[in-house]
């Protein structure tokens, strides 16, 4: 039993938050990019990135430049775009994002990945069931992330930042790469499964008609995860082994 309805054939699952515990790094680069722009900005009385508040409001979940722009307006500052090759800090959007993914990249380097057990645990017994699994994360180091945790060959599939930009389909909260997702895993939406942590990520689960949305609450905020469209919430992925779903035999 995999607490899921008897109609899902195939499962999607985000990274950051729910198979890795790589969320806090991209949320301690986030707060280090963006106060390091703040402060150069407006001085020593600039009002810092918020680690839970700003990040679950403005970052979680989006492409990077979706995050970045989402955050600058919530300030009201309005940068130019930049290019892809801006040097990382440019006040750039593209500048502030590169600068943001190398301090990333450097945190992985100095501390590894690790992963969410509870969620490999259930990612095992799904294979066991011999449910198509594909990754869906908006992060474009996804496969590095994977190799570096260990768990890359339990996937089928994999659409991430790269693959988005390439196919140019737009980030969460739309459904674009969980449908592209189900779409490499030969199933329609109302037969998959989405796994998110992320608020944005949950909306794009529900906008897609997905048939199953579980929100998995690492930071208190089941009720938010429930109102963007979960239709379970849990804190790990395990607490779903073995406990029936409605619609299941």
């Amino acid at each position: 039993m995999l607490g899921l309805p008897n109609t899902i054939h195939a499962l999607l699952f985000d990274l950051d938050g729910v198979l890795t515990q790589t969320a806090k790094v991209h949320g301690v680069a986030w707060k280090e990019m963006f106060d390091r722009f703040l402060r150069d900005r407006d001085g020593a009385g600039f009002t810092p990135f918020d680690p839970r508040r700003d990040y679950d409001t403005f970052v979680d979940g989006r492409p990077r430049l979706d995050g970045t722009r989402s955050f600058l307006a919530s300030r009201g500052i309005e940068l130019p775009e930049g290019e892809d090759d801006d040097a990382p800090g440019t006040p750039t959007v593209h500048g502030l994002s590169n600068a943001k993914n190398d301090l990333v990249l450097q945190l992985i380097r100095e501390q590894g990945v690790e992963t969410y057990p509870g969620s490999v645990r259930y990612v095992h017994a799904a294979r066991a069931a011999k449910l198509p699994c594909a990754v869906v994360s908006s992060s474009a180091n996804c496969e590095d992330v994977l190799r570096a945790a260990g768990i890359h060959d339990l996937f089928d599939t994999i659409v991430d930042g790269v693959v988005a930009k390439r196919d140019k389909l737009a980030g969460k909260p739309a459904p674009d790469t969980f449908l592209a997702g189900a779409r490499a895993l030969g199933v329609a939406p109302a037969h998959a499964a989405v796994f998110e942590d992320a608020l944005a990520g949950v909306a794009a689960g529900r906008a897609g008609e997905f048939g199953w949305v579980i929100g998995v609450d690492r930071v208190g905020q089941a009720e938010e995860l429930r109102k963007h469209g979960a239709d379970v919430v849990v804190s790990d992925l395990d607490e779903l082994l073995d406990t029936p779903a409605e619609g299941t035999a």
